[in-house]
């Protein structure tokens, strides 16, 4: 009989290499055809902030046409095509890639695992949504599209645009949408099976769940909103008749659209608020207070948010009680939407803190959209919207609130996660100024338009006349919007400049409580050597103490002083 000890065969292969393997691929070759979700979140978040520049180029010559009356600077088509194009550029390829983008990088590392469960399924996804942002902005050689930020049926038929343009929308923003709803699903999916041991959902980081709640509200809002599109593709060029007609119904559309941009709105807001979660509890060193209160505003956020799609149709023929309802749950938003804004406050308020670029954008996002929804709260009753719905006080109010989330929001994460990202520290002064010059103007830029909506100027028009009384606002508006865009490019270039001339950061530079500090900066393919078993919600935490204890023991002494034995 043998007398060998018997081992179990390993469960997995593995390779025992000497030395550093390498990739003698040209860099932009490996970026272009990593499945790695590192790869695919860092070109979501670059080519979101390509489409922010983008899209404040269009916003700056839509404000130089309407910055004087009776202004021919454009010509109403070229105005309508800029406007069709800044709204699909703002939603499609700028605000919804760059929190997607955001969570597709962060919560594989979160939660602990080496990759996401479908990577052919996230990098199919992005370039399905790099396709669809091409398409749009090469609809310029041809027809680009010139129905609205909504094309809206009838208008979008071929009886009344008989170009191409309204394809090229479409096309181009289901491209863009399925291929984020393939994202959303692979970290689904990761984040079901993938958590590391003992992570349960009651351990889930904040920025986690929010991620997880957003992703399920996209997977429910996409392929409603992506049936919605090829019914109006089927209605363009076979004469389907869903929207419009003998038996068509245009207010379908309406109803279809405005139930996946309600959901965007809400998920864009929700996906920020856990990034800035996670930068206040990080940097006023204690857990967020009333973490489960606020855990639970996120999941009523979306939920109710998904609900009051009716807020956009309150002007429209629709029944009392259908208008009621929506009003109802547009108001109801204010509860989860107060939890959560009170919870961030009082955690800041009551800790002492540095005030880091992370830290600074977190606090800038929250004053700005919070006057975006309060705004949103006379847009949300009926007597208002019946006047003020498509005028610039509406606009105003969700540009507040998209800018607040989207834009502060979204630079308060990746300020954040910079150094991870990077493996680089990013220069403190340069981010604080660009700061200010971003919040000054956007104040500047939307508040005067909230006079102008008042006083009745629509959002659609490409002119107003003198004599109404709106040059003045749309005047300072313009200055406000140049200033905007100013301190957004120096936003970004901070970012590129840091990644260049600051020194290195260590893997932990924040002392934070959750794994993606664990790893290597930036980290390699892999994500971690070495996985612990998570005991809390703050497992780096855990490790540190259990570290400190061993530490205490060699040297003969516990963590309190007393000798050991």
């Amino acid at each position: 009989m043998s007398t060998y000890p018997q081992t179990a065969p390993p469960t997995r292969p593995e390779i025992a290499v000497e030395g550093e393997l390498t990739d003698r691929r040209p860099a932009w070759i490996r970026l272009a055809t990593s499945a790695d979700h590192k790869d695919i979140g860092r070109i979501l978040i670059g080519t979101s902030f390509g489409a922010l520049f983008l899209a404040l180029v269009e916003l700056v010559l839509i404000r130089l046409q309407l910055s004087i009356p009776d202004n021919f600077f454009l010509d109403p088509v070229t105005y309508d095509r800029l406007l069709s194009v800044y709204g699909a550029t703002s939603v499609f390829l700028f605000a919804l890639p760059l929190v997607i983008g955001l969570a597709y990088y962060v919560v594989p590392l979160q939660i602990g695992s080496r990759g996401t469960a479908l990577p052919r399924v996230g990098q199919i996804g992005m370039w399905l949504f790099i396709l669809g942002g091409l398409l749009l902005y090469l609809s310029f050689v041809f027809t680009p599209p010139e129905a609205g930020i909504n094309p809206l049926p009838p208008l979008s038929e071929l009886a009344f645009t008989s170009n191409n343009g309204v394809d090229a929308w479409i096309a181009s923003v289901g491209l863009a949408v399925l291929g984020l709803l393939f994202l959303t699903i692979d970290l689904l999916v990761t984040i079901r099976n993938l958590r590391a041991p003992g992570m349960a959902w009651r351990r889930v980081p904040l920025f986690t769940w929010a991620a997880a709640i957003a992703s399920w509200l996209f997977f429910v809002a996409a392929p409603i909103f992506l049936a919605a599109l090829v019914m109006l593709m089927i209605d363009r060029r076979l004469g389907g008749g869903f929207f419009t007609g003998g038996g068509g119904a245009p207010l379908l559309w309406q109803h279809l659209s405005y139930l996946f941009f309600s959901s965007a709105y809400v998920l864009v807001a929700v996906v920020a608020l856990g990034a800035m979660a996670e930068i206040v509890q990080t940097f006023t060193r204690k857990p967020l207070p009333s973490r489960n209160a606020f855990l639970g505003s996120l999941v009523a956020i979306a939920v109710i948010g998904l609900l009051a799609w009716g807020q956009n149709l309150l002007n429209a023929p629709v029944g009392s009680a259908f208008k009621y309802f929506s009003m109802f749950m547009a108001l109801a938003l204010i509860v989860p939407f107060g939890i959560a804004f009170k919870t961030l406050i009082s955690a800041v308020q009551h800790s002492d803190f540095n005030m880091t670029a992370p830290l600074r954008f977190s606090m800038g996002a929250l004053s700005i959209a919070s006057i975006g929804l309060l705004a949103e709260v006379g847009q949300s009753t009926i007597a208002v919207a019946t006047q003020l719905q498509q005028t610039y006080d509406a606009w105003a109010a969700t540009h507040f609130a998209l800018a607040g989330f989207a834009i502060f929001g979204g630079l308060a994460a990746v300020t954040y996660w910079y150094p991870k990202m990077t493996g680089r520290k990013l220069n403190e002064d340069r981010a604080a100024k660009s700061f200010w010059v971003m919040f000054i103007g956007i104040l500047i830029a939307l508040g005067p338009l909230f006079a102008a909506g008042v006083e009745g100027q629509v959002t659609d028009s490409f002119r107003f006349f003198g004599g109404e009384g709106l040059s003045l606002f749309n005047l300072i508006a313009l200055l406000g919007t140049l200033l905007f865009f100013l301190g957004t490019i120096l936003a970004v270039g901070n970012l590129i400049r840091s990644r260049i001339e600051e020194p290195t950061a260590p893997p932990d530079p924040y002392r934070a409580s959750t794994l993606e500090w664990l790893a290597l900066s930036p980290p390699p393919a892999h994500n971690f050597d070495v996985l612990p078993d998570v005991r809390s919600d703050r497992p780096l935490d855990d490790i540190r103490e259990i570290l400190g204890d061993r530490e205490a023991s060699r040297n003969g002494h516990s963590r309190e002083g007393e000798p050991v034995g």
